[in-house]
């Protein structure tokens, strides 16, 4: 009797999806960026230089100073560093993302397969129209109106930006869904008598996963963006704790003489982004089926 050797395998498979990510350099230097904003985010006590200043602090004397090699990317009106607090910041944006998709994507994926598998009947109907609704309400429209009847907090922020964002995983996995039901696999699945369950976790699902894992990768970014938007308006996480948005939105009224108290924490919203941008990209590449080098 041969025993296979699962440790061989799980390896091979690991370097032929390392091989395909690796192919786009601009995904490697995504993942990068992803890797050191999460450990920047959770070693944030030891990396930032002045740890104190995330919380209530307050130093008139090293007050709206410039960038300088004491603080590199300078101080805001009440001498709070500015880096320090980007640092901090990361840890909110991080765990609303994580938060957000965590909730949205099992729902949308959920319900995207349920209107896809029973396609023409009155579960379809249902689910899609509802989803209709809220595709038809611009995104961050509605997530101000959720935020603005909540109080504003990090809690209810996360809400707001769930309640829109599972709409999207509804309407992709329910066009997946769709096609895939007329598959013979599908179909000889339902005849030998299969479950409901089994045929939409076993036999649908697996099929509809690279395109939900692209997506989720590239979904980081704009739902740590759209959080950043909340905390512009004061919807978001409320003061002292740090927020990227919140940053921004106090830094501007002190345009363009004090740049560095907007211009920063900007630029860490977009290097953010783009990280996770460019590893959507990796991801969607080591998941596509066959291999460019081989076509």
């Amino acid at each position: 009797m041969i025993v296979p050797d699962f440790s061989s395998r799980f390896k091979e498979n690991v370097q032929k999806n390392w091989y395909k990510f690796s192919r786009n350099k601009l995904s490697v230097i995504g993942l990068a960026i992803v890797l050191a904003v999460i450990l920047t985010a959770l070693l944030a006590p030891f990396i930032a230089p002045y740890p104190e200043h995330a919380g209530k602090f307050v130093d008139y004397q090293n007050a709206n100073l410039a960038p300088s090699a004491k603080y590199l990317c300078g101080t805001d009106v009440i001498g709070r560093d500015i880096l320090s607090r980007i640092i901090f910041s990361f840890r909110g944006a991080l765990f609303m993302a994580l938060v957000v998709l965590a909730i949205a994507v099992p729902v949308g994926v959920l319900l995207g397969l349920l209107a896809g598998y029973f396609k023409g009947t009155w579960i379809d109907t249902v689910i899609m129209r509802i989803t209709d609704i809220f595709l038809a309400v611009p995104p961050l429209l509605l997530a101000l109106a959720i935020a603005a009847v909540l109080e504003p907090n990090l809690t209810n922020a996360m809400i707001a930006v769930t309640v829109m964002w599972w709409p999207w995983y509804t309407r992709m996995v329910y066009g997946m869904a769709s096609s895939l039901r007329n598959e013979y696999f599908v179909i000889g699945a339902d005849l030998i008598g299969a479950g409901r369950g089994h045929i939409l976790f076993k036999e649908v699902l697996p099929n509809c996963l690279s395109p939900i894992f692209t997506k989720m990768a590239l979904d980081v970014g704009w739902v740590i963006l759209i959080g950043a938007s909340l905390s512009f308006v004061g919807l978001g996480e409320q003061p002292p704790t740090p927020s990227l948005g919140q940053m921004v939105s106090d830094g501007s009224r002190y345009m363009p003489d004090s740049w560095w108290m907007t211009i920063f924490p900007s630029l860490a919203i977009v290097l953010i982004i783009l990280g996770f941008n460019l590893l959507g990209d990796g991801v969607r590449d080591m998941l596509a089926k066959g291999e460019k080098g081989n076509e």
